[in-house]
């Protein structure tokens, strides 16, 4: 079954068995496990792999990741949850391996200038809200009870 956005493949594949890994004492996870610890879908995780952002080791067709890795996911995430592309996380990221302390790299100019992109990005919501609030009222007082139009065949 193909997954879309954050939705969980249903298919196990032979990368996202259920037993994991030991590095240098370290306790790895599979790609199923990672998946379902930061509730992405496995395309993600791929996705992210081929974006760099992410280096799992390969055994055969196996992907484990280290701690390592679920550090930078966590960074990736906090990236995301603060409006950041993920072009920017990865510049943010760099070879950036010891803390998962995203916020804690970022410039004081790198933050004034997202705080103006999300504010503009906020203001065309809230315009784009504005807008259909009213067409919506419009519609509604023109056809009460629901009885608009239906819409012309093509």
């Amino acid at each position: 079954m193909a997954t879309l956005g954050n939705l969980h493949a249903t298919r196990l594949e032979p990368e996202s068995r259920a037993d994991s890994s030991v590095n240098n004492g370290k306790r790895e996870m599979t790609i199923g496990e990672m998946a379902s610890e930061f509730n992405v879908s496995l395309r993600t995780l791929r996705f992210y792999e081929d974006r760099k952002l992410l280096r799992p080791r390969r055994e055969g067709n196996t992907r484990l990741y280290s701690a390592t890795d679920r550090l930078r996911m966590q960074m990736i995430m906090k990236g995301k949850q603060l409006g950041f592309t993920l072009t920017e996380v990865h510049d943010l990221l760099g070879n950036y391996e010891s803390t998962d302390d995203f916020e804690g790299k970022l410039k004081p100019q790198q933050i004034v200038t997202q705080i103006d992109h999300l504010e503009r990005q906020r203001a065309e919501i809230d315009g784009a809200i504005a807008r259909l609030r009213a067409t919506h009222e419009r519609l509604s007082a023109a056809y009460p009870a629901g009885r608009a139009p239906l819409a012309a065949s093509a």
